[in-house]
């Protein structure tokens, strides 16, 4: 008697053990059936970034507002470019940091400027005072006391921390630097074709040069701003736009100086 209830009683805990192990079997979360749909996108690796120039690697351990360089062959502009929250900081502090007369060049606080060209700005518009020892902006007063300067000078070099640009100049301007000036160019940075149109038609009716350099919605386009007169609160601009990429200096100059206009009339 005593084995068959032994018996008996073994036979129903053997049930409950399966039943048990159906049960957890059955209400496993961490299961994924093999016919189960992914419901998950794969995820994607993070795009980096391009790799710092030297140069920009060791500005910005000076200075983390570093945003780029300038400098323009046949004047004493070569300076790193910085960018902060506001058109006010840098114009009376150094790029250390310190008060300083002179202040820094530096980018128009709404601009954006990166990595990425085609993630910029449509007008990068920079700033630097017109010095009398032709530091910061001050050198480019050349252009403006003698416009065919920019016949043998037209590029600049202009470079993000990630790699170097070249731009051509398109246009000398001496302009309003007034709230209700006809040509607010410092708000002219992110303009679709319309604004953008309307600011080379600007450029060209005022421009002190005849420029020879087409300029095509599209083309990003480099102003630097600097103070002209202090009694009309004037500014001289300097507007060009990035060489596309069929486009080299050599080609460009011989446009520029007229000698493929020369070229061709000697054939004819």
């Amino acid at each position: 008697m005593i084995k068959k209830r032994n018996i008996r009683t073994l036979a129903i805990l053997l049930c409950l053990s399966l039943l048990t192990a159906g049960c957890a079997q059955e209400i496993d979360q961490t299961a994924v059936p093999e016919t189960a749909p992914i419901t998950e996108a794969p995820t994607e690796a993070p795009t980096e970034a391009p790799e710092l120039t030297e140069r920009a690697k060791k500005l910005l351990e000076q200075n983390p507002d570093t945003v780029g360089y300038i400098t323009i062959e046949g004047t004493q502009v070569d300076n790193p470019v910085v960018q902060t929250v506001d058109n006010e900081y840098y114009l009376d502090t150094g790029f250390d940091g310190q008060q300083f007369r002179a202040g820094t060049v530096f980018m128009d606080y709404e601009d954006k400027f990166g990595a990425y060209p085609d993630e910029w700005s449509e007008n990068i518009v920079l700033y630097g005072h017109n010095m009398a020892d032709n530091t910061m902006f001050g050198s480019l007063r050349r252009y403006r006391q003698d416009p065919e300067y920019y016949h043998d000078y037209p590029f600049i070099t202009f470079s993000s921390n990630y790699a170097d640009y070249t731009y051509v100049m398109v246009g000398l301007v001496i302009t309003s630097g007034n709230a209700d000036a006809d040509f607010p160019y410092w708000r002219l940075i992110n303009m679709d074709q319309e604004e953008f149109n309307s600011y080379i038609s600007s450029v060209e009716s005022k421009n002190m040069i005849d420029n020879p350099i087409d300029v095509q919605y599209g083309d990003s386009l480099l102003t630097l701003s600097t103070c002209y007169s202090d009694e009309d609160n004037s500014r001289f601009l300097i507007v060009a736009r990035r060489l596309r990429e069929n486009e080299t200096t050599q080609s460009l100059l011989e446009i520029i100086q007229g000698e493929d206009g020369e070229e061709s009339t000697a054939q004819e």
